[in-house]
């Protein structure tokens, strides 16, 4: 079959995707935290922007390739963290590892995913990154630097907007927990999804594998407050100074809002600023991220890294003209591997892959660095603005 004729976009294997997965696995990935105003932003604010197109340019070869931190990139993108990622279906981190490394794109663990570092060792590329929890203990935080780097990773990113759980009131009201606990409730939904149940039959239940060595058993939690609060602080500058001096290579600050924040992130050595208001999953506040990004392209030089409510090529062509110089996806990559398992991860990417090069094709850009300008589009029914 023929994945385009029946998945041709994201919105297409995330309705697959609900279909395949437990309803308290949904509520998890899809889900935001308070009214979810802030998920909404991300997307409406992305339909704001447009772009005029451009007519009789005569017939383009698209090159949809990119420059970021002294590496080509075939892509302008890469796949962003996700916690327990492997709720949403078996082996998930391996598959997106193994599908980021065959296409030469940048995979990120996140330190609470459900494989550990030494896991996907194996199975890593050229373009392995490392997410930090930030450890309050300087031995664990030392010892997870030493294994990441030791199994390969060699990009660490450090996510600074999370510093107490927020309450995702969804994934509470799906009573899940953190480890997962398989109340009558929860195993009624797994019973009408049976292959999700005969996957994680064969790979277990998942667990936060990397925090394991550090954590002898814990209760069940809120699935907003997982077992890595009980090893985490909350940063400051003192200690992303200690990160930077302890990690020997890039290193990348994630979840600023803020373009005040860009000088003093600059000064103390950080490589590149991680645009993201994480998914909508954590502040209700929040504008969207895109919002924010003309402002912190403006107040610093250092590479920016974009995240929230991407959906296709368009919206990272929309992000490429405001001034990003990388975009990261999770949710879209968990869509594709609940909607298709082994197989969603890569059909992910062509879609995009696909999407970029027509939408190029329609301004008239051979090359990412010629987008034209973004136009603000306000759609109401008394008024047009392009």
């Amino acid at each position: 079959m023929d994945l385009h004729s029946k998945f041709p976009g994201i919105a297409d294997l995330k309705r697959q995707a609900r279909r395949r997965i437990p309803y308290f696995v949904w509520e998890y990935l899809d889900s935001g935290t308070g009214t979810e105003a802030t998920l909404s932003r991300n997307r409406k604010a992305l339909d704001r922007l447009g772009f005029l197109p451009s007519i009789l340019h005569g017939p383009i070869d698209c090159d949809t390739s990119v420059r970021f931190l002294g590496q080509e990139f075939p892509l302008p993108f890469g796949i962003a963290p996700i916690g327990m990622c492997g709720l949403t279906w078996p082996d998930a981190e391996r598959l997106l590892a193994q599908a980021a490394a065959k296409e030469g794109l940048p995979y990120t663990l996140s330190t609470v995913a459900s494989q550990s570092p030494e896991d996907l060792a194996p199975d890593l590329g050229n373009n392995a990154w490392f997410q930090l929890y930030p450890p309050k203990d300087p031995e664990i935080r030392q010892d997870m630097l030493d294994r990441a780097k030791l199994a390969g990773f060699s990009t660490l990113v450090l996510t600074v907007d999370v510093p107490v759980a927020s309450r995702r009131e969804r994934q509470i009201r799906s009573g899940l927990t953190n480890p997962p606990k398989l109340t009558p409730r929860l195993l009624a939904q797994i019973a009408q999804r049976p292959q999700w149940a005969l996957g994680m039959a064969r790979h277990g239940m998942p667990r936060m594998r990397t925090l394991d060595k550090y954590i002898d058993g814990d209760s069940a939690l809120p699935s907003t407050a997982h077992v890595g609060y009980l090893l985490r602080t909350s940063p400051n500058m003192d200690y992303v100074r200690w990160l930077r001096d302890a990690w020997d290579g890039p290193f990348i600050i994630k979840g600023v809002m803020r373009a005040e924040d860009a000088e003093r992130l600059q000064q103390v050595g950080a490589d590149a600023i991680w645009i993201s208001n994480h998914g909508g999953r954590q502040f209700d506040g929040a504008p969207a991220s895109i919002e924010v990004l003309p402002a912190m392209r403006a107040a610093t030089d250092l590479p920016l890294i974009f995240d929230g409510g991407i959906e296709g090529g368009l919206d990272i062509l929309r992000a490429k003209a405001l001034g990003a110089d990388f975009v990261m996806l999770g949710r879209a990559f968990l869509y594709g591997l609940a909607a298709l398992g082994a197989d969603g991860p890569a059909h992910v990417v062509d879609i995009l892959r696909q999407d970029l090069k027509a939408n190029m094709g329609q301004l008239g850009a051979e090359k990412l660095d010629q987008l034209p300008s973004v136009n603000t589009l306000i759609d109401a029914a008394s008024q047009h603005v392009y």
